[in-house]
């Protein structure tokens, strides 16, 4: 087998250092929403907000459109992010019963 050429190995390097930040840019993301969740449960407000879910479905696409990006991915990419979400959300009601 012969060796990798330089450019795919630039190129590859280049993908894995976009990985790590997409990663730790998720991660700060889940931070902040923890926040959102504690406030939300000693608030007594629901873990999902639909109205500002479809805000942030027409923000994202927007911005795909702008980027580059198909707009139908990254409405997926958001409902996968938003899904987990509220999954943390609801742990975190169930948690805090009397916030709740």
């Amino acid at each position: 087998m012969s060796e990798t050429p330089d450019e795919l190995l630039r190129l590859r390097a280049s993908i894995d250092n976009m990985d790590q930040v997409m990663i730790r840019v998720l991660a700060e993301r889940f931070k902040i929403t923890q926040q959102v969740g504690h406030l939300k449960a000693s608030l007594g407000l629901p873990p999902s907000d639909p109205a500002r879910e479809e805000q942030q479905i027409g923000r994202l696409r927007e911005i795909a459109v702008d980027a580059g990006l198909d707009p139908e991915f990254a409405e997926q990419f958001l409902a996968f992010v938003v899904r987990e979400v509220i999954r943390n959300h609801e742990a975190i009601a169930d948690r805090h019963p009397d916030e709740a």
